[in-house]
């Protein structure tokens, strides 16, 4: 279905703000972006998009490494965007709502993202992020948006995913729930892969026509993301993008995360494991083996009674 010109068109990037991977990237070498300077390139794409279209929309979703956390909008400030913009000495200056709008939304996301990374230094620290919970959070706004839309309005959704960490496989049933029901109400996913390959996000992507793209320099981030990313998928037929990444459906296993052809699957969690087990130890279910079936005797037949 081709969106008219007064459509509205809403992008909700998630960025990946895990403290251990982004400490780690540091140590690679020259070439490596910090996370205050990936923001920077987020937020222009992001402004990009409010100013192709007055009626586009925006959300940035941080996921974290124990959470997942809405950086834009925030509730406390929506006010500020429709009243004014507040000033150093405390005035309030009445603002047309669009040049305004930029700089409330880079500082509320700074700010946030600042709050993140310093309340999460005091807890234990994981080398994956919660990117199913992101993903969740990220259809709910959708939906709930889509409710809110007035009748003959119409309005298309599209996810995109700034991922450098790990995948865990802990998390492949809620990702791939995620994943069917953003295909299930036309939400496009796209992901922009700084580091490490992700076999969960190729499926995500080819499932719902995204684009799947891992940088060859994060130097160029900005640049990738204004040419593959910004285009919103009505566009991008017209453009000449990357060629799509050969997909790997084979399922990884939750013992030792590598692929595997064939293995066995929990009954009860439907965890995926390369070797047999007795204990599924994702949901500690207990398997019973029931012995062959006892052989019923044949009946002799009864001598007739003379």
């Amino acid at each position: 279905m081709s969106l008219t010109d007064d459509a509205t068109s809403l992008l909700i990037i998630i960025v990946d703000t895990n403290p251990v991977w982004w400490g780690l990237s540091q140590g690679k070498g020259d070439g490596q972006l910090t996370l205050s300077q990936c923001l920077d390139n987020v937020l222009v794409c992001a402004n990009s998009h409010l100013m192709m279209n007055h009626k586009n929309k925006l959300a940035v979703i941080a996921s974290h490494t124990n959470a997942s956390h809405f950086l834009y909008p925030r509730p406390d400030l929506d006010q500020r965007t429709t009243e004014g913009t507040e000033t150093a000495n405390g005035q309030t200056v009445p603002g047309d709502g669009r040049h305004e709008l930029f700089s409330i939304v880079n500082e509320s996301i700074r700010k946030q993202i600042k709050e993140l990374v310093l309340s999460g230094l005091c807890g234990e620290l994981f080398s994956d992020s919660l990117l199913a919970g992101s993903m969740a959070m990220a259809l709910c706004y959708i939906h709930r948006l889509e409710k809110e839309c007035v009748a003959g309005e119409e309005m298309s959704a599209r996810i995109l995913i700034v991922k450098g960490s790990e995948d865990n496989p802990a998390q492949y049933m809620n990702f791939m729930n995620v994943v069917f029901t953003a295909q299930k109400q036309n939400v496009v996913i796209d992901a922009c892969i700084l580091d490490n390959d992700s076999g969960l996000l190729q499926q995500a992507c080819d499932i719902t026509g995204g684009i799947y793209l891992k940088i060859p320099q994060m130097t160029g981030l900005l640049q990738y993301l204004l040419w593959v990313f910004l285009p919103d998928k009505s566009t991008r037929d017209k453009l000449t993008l990357p060629p799509k990444a050969q997909v790997d459906y084979r399922a990884a296993c939750f013992c030792h995360r590598t692929l595997i052809d064939v293995g066995y699957v929990c009954s009860v969690c439907l965890s995926i494991f390369c070797h047999f087990s007795p204990i599924c130890s994702t949901c500690q279910t207990t398997f019973r083996f029931l012995g062959p079936p006892k052989s019923l005797k044949k009946k002799g037949k009864r001598s007739a009674v003379s």
